[in-house]
């Protein structure tokens, strides 16, 4: 069973819901400059979105009233410091102090994510994450962060993500800033993000105002054994933290982006294999990198199915007709068994799943409800395999579902609807769909609804 003190929540980042307003002093941010010059998948930008800045307080009101007890979130970079170095913006200060007020009042744990990519334009017009000053801009925002938030929230995860906004952002341009730089150039950026990480963590511990915890929020694919066989298993442990993807996508890695944090060093394989591309690595380096940090966040969605050969472990394909979500990811519900279990086993820290969720073709039905069957029986599955960790000895501390306002994701605009609350654009109305009701009673038993437990009667 999950612990009694476990996290229930949902998760956000402020540049998909947030919205803008006129008068909010936010800065321009690289997904602004992006959206202008490449557009989304329908042709409608963030500056409404879920209009969270105006409606938080019915938002917090309605995660009451849904049960829900923690709340993973962003701040906007750009929204704090317009230009990344510069004076900081009161309104956003006031902004975020009164949305963690009214987390606090309406019982919900705040779960604060520094960089859910909202880079300020004005630092990627200095080079972004490739911009060695990057790095203490980095430091000085967490420390504004932690001067000013710190005393409504104790739970803060620095980076989310690296190996998305790194390479699909650098290396294939499909996200902001929308750059196709050299493979070394982007390993230089890898490195300058993780030494950004690390100085975050000395920044937000040394201007806490209480005692605060810090984790850490990377992603990726999971390798699962296509048996129970012990084989398998050891293939897929092995396959999950090798090296495989082309040069030209290899930012999909999980030893890369955590070895470093957890570890203090790269994975000797990264190394001897990427040789030719890595930045120097100064004296310091892996020490600023490996801060200590409570907890390990982890975005799992999907995994895929390795077994063991002669050659060694081989990635099998999904069977035919396969099931897939709305956006095309494949179902696959024991990624959240074995990524956990194969993370503790590397890491020994407690693990958080940071998001995991699934976007569906979600309508309002004539009756004025939103019914998903879909995400329901998706969760259910997924919860199931976590709760199946958390029994095994895994030491899960908390799932934020992805997401709780249906939201503007990235380059897809809005064609994507991973909520358990409907958002109608045009009027800003929230409908909790079934899956909301469903994970209610999921906070409400503690997993005890789940398909696992039915199972076991």
């Amino acid at each position: 069973m999950f612990r009694k003190d476990f996290a229930w929540g949902v998760a956000s980042s402020a540049y998909q819901v947030e919205g803008r307003d006129r008068d909010d002093g936010a800065g321009e941010m690289i997904w602004d400059r992006f959206i202008r010059e490449h557009g989304t998948s329908d042709g409608y930008d963030a500056s409404v979105s879920a209009d969270h800045i105006h409606r938080y307080k019915e938002d917090f009101r309605l995660m009451k009233e849904l049960g829900i007890r923690a709340y993973r979130f962003s701040v906007s970079w750009a929204r704090l410091i317009p230009d990344g170095t510069g004076p900081v913006n009161q309104k956003a200060v006031d902004l975020y102090r009164n949305m963690l007020t009214e987390m606090k009042e309406n019982g919900i744990e705040p779960y604060l994510t520094l960089y859910h990519w909202e880079l300020p334009q004005a630092l990627q017009d200095r080079g972004g994450w490739l911009n060695e000053e990057t790095i203490a801009a980095f430091g000085k925002y967490a420390k504004i962060v932690a001067e000013n938030f710190s005393d409504l929230c104790r739970y803060f995860f620095t980076l989310n993500e690296p190996q998305c906004f790194i390479g699909l952002g650098y290396l294939s341009g499909t996200h902001a800033p929308g750059k196709k730089l050299s493979v070394k150039d982007v390993f230089q950026i890898a490195h300058n993000a993780l030494k950004a990480h690390g100085t975050a963590v000395i920044a937000l511990r040394e201007h806490a105002r209480q005692n605060i915890y810090i984790g850490y929020a990377p992603t990726c694919g999971v390798a699962y054994p296509a048996s129970d066989q012990p084989e398998d298993i050891e293939a897929a442990r092995q396959y999950y933290f090798d090296f495989h993807e082309a040069l030209d996508n290899w930012t999909w890695n999980v030893s890369w982006f955590s070895d470093p944090v957890i570890l203090g060093n790269y994975p000797s394989e990264g190394l001897e294999i990427f040789a030719d591309y890595l930045p120097e690595i100064k004296q310091g380096d892996m020490e600023l990198i490996c801060q200590p940090i409570d907890f390990l966040g982890q975005n799992i969605y999907n995994g895929y199915p390795v077994a063991a050969c002669e050659t060694g472990p081989v990635r099998l394909k999904r069977p035919m007709g396969a099931p897939k979500t709305a956006s095309g990811w494949p179902v696959t519900p024991e990624s959240l068994y074995w990524g956990p279990k194969f993370l503790y086993e590397r890491y020994h820290l407690p693990i958080y799943i940071t998001e995991n969720g699934m976007s569906c073709h979600d309508l309002i039905s004539p009756d004025g409800k939103v019914h998903d069957p879909n995400r329901k029986d998706f969760l259910d599955l997924y919860l199931s395999e976590l709760q199946r960790a958390s029994d095994a000895g895994i030491d899960i501390r908390g799932y934020f579902l992805w997401t709780f306002l249906d939201n503007f994701e990235w380059d897809k605009g809005y064609t994507e609807r991973f909520g358990i609350v409907y958002v109608d654009y045009s009027t800003q109305r929230r409908i909790p769909k079934d899956s909301a009701y469903w994970y209610k009673k999921v906070i409400e038993t503690n997993g005890d609804c789940l398909l696992i437990n039915e199972n076991t009667l």
